[in-house]
């Protein structure tokens, strides 16, 4: 007998993956890809650098997975909704990676990280209530975005820090697929103002979490 999950349900649930969330309790389901790079030695400037980037990325898998979960709540069809809480998890590897390279830093995470995961996911109930082919189309612009700012990041780190870069190579990596896969699943392109939105959004993240 399968038992259909309420609305109030499926809230209960996204409190709990919240708070494992911002506890960092449940382990990553892959080998963290940095294992087995050396560990070269950093300055201390680069090492603040690189801390900083690594914090912001942590940051903005917080708000990764509070946007699925909230866009999974409003999920018309069971594939969607799978689909997303697919994507949230391989998002909880990423937050996994980012807080052990923090440690090895010698850093910490933003201190926003509870701000992060409850706007972002307002933000994520929001866009599942346009239906499911918008919020996949929310899924491949966030993606996007997502992508390129990994791909800047990459560039910005110390030339010796191939941990930290081995980390953001295979993040950006399952970024491609999880906006290639909510392209094909029908996610439809979002108008420009929603996306000038979402840029505006990340930025703010971007600067914040780099100092705090």
């Amino acid at each position: 007998m399968t038992t259909k999950l309420t609305v109030q349900d499926l809230l209960i649930a996204a409190v709990d993956e919240g708070l494992r969330t911002l506890t960092a309790t449940a382990p990553s389901s892959r080998p963290n890809p940095a294992r087995t790079v050396e560990d070269a030695p950093l300055t201390s400037d680069e090492k603040r650098l690189s801390a900083a980037l690594m914090r912001v990325n942590h940051a903005g898998e917080i708000a990764a997975q509070a946007l699925y979960a909230g866009q999974s709540i409003g999920a018309r069809s069971t594939a969607t909704r799978e689909q997303l809480l697919n994507a949230a998890r391989e998002e909880r590897d990423h937050l996994v990676w980012c807080k052990a390279r923090l440690d090895e830093l010698g850093d910490r995470p933003s201190a926003l990280g509870p701000f992060w995961y409850a706007g972002s996911f307002c933000i994520g109930l929001v866009a599942g209530c346009f239906g499911d082919e918008l919020s996949l189309g929310f899924v491949a612009e966030t993606e996007r975005q997502v992508e390129a700012h990994l791909d800047d990041h990459m560039g910005r780190l110390p030339a010796a820090d191939e941990k930290s870069r081995a980390i953001l190579r295979e993040m950006a990596a399952d970024e491609a697929h999880h906006g290639t896969t909510a392209r094909l699943a029908g996610g439809r392109p979002l108008p420009g103002p929603v996306r000038m939105l979402m840029t505006l959004g990340g930025e703010i993240l971007r600067r914040t979490a780099y100092y705090v």
